[in-house]
């Protein structure tokens, strides 16, 4: 169970890395990375969940804790 644990935070890990280098390359090159808008797309998640009210600030909240203890428990 530790073996698939660990391989699904490096695995998020990458894909926000990825996330996180798409945006910046959206935002100095005017462009997406491989035909994707992600700029486009996170503004989008987060309109969505402030149209959400009162369940979009829970989720909000969630997804912030779930960051924050994983980050927390790497070191």
């Amino acid at each position: 169970m530790n073996i698939v644990t660990n391989f699904l935070g490096n695995l998020t890990t990458i894909l926000l890395s990825f996330v996180s280098l798409s945006i910046l390359a959206e935002v100095i090159f005017g462009e997406g990375v491989f035909g994707t808008e992600v700029v486009t797309n996170v503004m989008g998640l987060i309109q969505k969940m402030g149209d959400g009210g009162f369940v979009g600030l829970i989720a909000l909240i969630i997804l912030i804790q779930v960051f924050k203890n994983k980050n927390t428990n790497e070191f």
